[in-house]
């Protein structure tokens, strides 16, 4: 697609879960991630082991430098989750390329629609086709904690 960002050189996105480095990736997340602070690890797995899991990496060296999850039923709704980018490769457009890749991926599923939340990186999302919700009053939320 033309309108789809590319990594930078020196990186490459991955759809292949055997890839993610879920220690390093439970780190992030629950270290440095506002929505996922003291996540317990066996929380991540489960998490990870019922979504698609998404990364980028380094080609040279192969580490890992992103990473995101989408929770769907591969036929008409996904959530977009746990998009994470290396604080060292922030600002090089790896973020927006991988979100683009992952949209992408996503594409000959026939989504309705892929939800998404986020406090602070809307213009990110704006780039790639993402707005806010049309009516937001149709939707509901039941938080059981």
């Amino acid at each position: 697609m033309s309108d789809t960002p590319r990594l930078p050189d020196g990186y490459e996105f991955s759809a292949d879960t055997a890839r993610v480095d879920v220690g390093l990736v439970h780190r992030w997340l629950s270290t440095d991630a506002y929505w996922a602070m003291d996540r317990p690890r066996e929380t991540h797995e489960q998490a990870m082991a019922s979504s698609l899991n998404f990364g980028v990496y380094e080609t040279d060296s192969g580490a890992q430098v992103a990473y995101a999850r989408v929770v769907t039923d591969r036929a008409l709704f996904a959530w977009l989750a746990d998009v994470y980018v290396d604080r060292s490769v922030r600002g090089k457009g790896v973020g927006t390329a991988f979100v683009a890749g992952i949209r992408d991926h996503l594409r000959p599923y026939g989504l309705r629609r892929i939800l998404l939340a986020t406090e602070d990186a809307h213009g990110v999302y704006e780039k790639l086709g993402f707005r806010p919700l049309d009516r937001p009053e149709m939707w509901m939320i039941h938080t059981p904690r």
